[in-house]
């Protein structure tokens, strides 16, 4: 049952773009929080439009440390003092009241992050076991827009466009933000793939500018059981045919 309030109005919009007309194939699906969720008939891919950007830095395996260095502020990850920092960093297992500090390997001495998109074959000590922001082009929803009807699993693919920069990249889905969010969280990848420059995390910096449309394939996830891990070339691929079967980016910016 959908959490959010529901207003189906169609709509055929002819637009000019690039040289090229073309008839909006998407309708009006539902609003979350000021942003327009348009879905294409007939199908469940949907797409949306948001100048918000935040960045997720989770999954990096050096995003967070005890020295509060790493590539984001600690405090973004609940610690210290919260209830619900063990939501984003592993807990420790000889001691479960810290997180878990690698002590080998290039990155020690930073704590390991967690995705909510993951290998279900490795430790959760194992950094590998999640899906590193500042490698992998990803996308977050917020607990809310999750729970809602038809917005997707994680492992699902998609493609950002940022009409400003003239950058487009395919994601996947691989978090959760917090439950009452707006859209338009990502991770330091996409950010940068869209335009940004050396993002911070820590303050914004480095995020590039403008409307951002995402259009998600739904359920395109490749596998139920094991979406993750996937290469980045697999991510393109996959989203670069869903595109292509629904005309192309024009096709997706001609409704907005």
């Amino acid at each position: 049952m959908r959490i959010l309030t529901t207003s189906i109005v169609s709509t055929i919009i002819a637009f000019a773009f690039s040289g090229s007309a073309y008839a909006c194939a998407f309708s009006t699906d539902f609003s979350y929080k000021g942003d327009q969720i348009i879905r294409l008939s007939g199908s469940k891919t949907y797409a949306y439009q948001t100048s918000r950007m935040a960045i997720d830095a989770d999954g990096a395996p050096d995003a967070y440390n005890a020295a509060n260095t790493g590539r984001d502020h600690y405090g973004n990850a609940g610690w210290p003092g919260t209830t619900w920092w063990d939501d984003i960093l592993v807990p420790d297992p000889g001691d479960p009241s810290r997180p878990y500090e690698q002590t080998t390997g290039p990155y020690a001495g930073f704590w390991v992050s967690k995705t909510r998109l993951f290998d279900p074959t490795l430790p959760d000590t194992d950094y590998r076991k999640w899906v590193d922001s500042s490698r992998i082009p990803y996308l977050v929803f917020p607990g809310k827009f999750y729970a809602s009807s038809g917005t997707g699993v994680y492992g699902d693919i998609g493609y950002a466009w940022n009409p400003k920069t003239g950058k487009g990249s395919a994601f996947i889905v691989a978090d959760q933000g917090p439950f009452d969010h707006k859209l338009g969280e990502v991770s330091i990848a996409l950010a940068e793939a869209l335009g940004g420059v050396d993002v911070n995390p820590r303050n914004g910096a480095g995020m590039p500018g403008g409307d951002v449309v995402y259009v998600v394939f739904t359920y395109s996830r490749r596998d139920r059981e094991a979406a993750w891990p996937i290469s980045n070339a697999s991510i393109d691929q996959i989203a670069k045919e869903r595109l292509d079967a629904i005309g192309g980016i024009d096709a997706v910016l001609s409704c907005f």
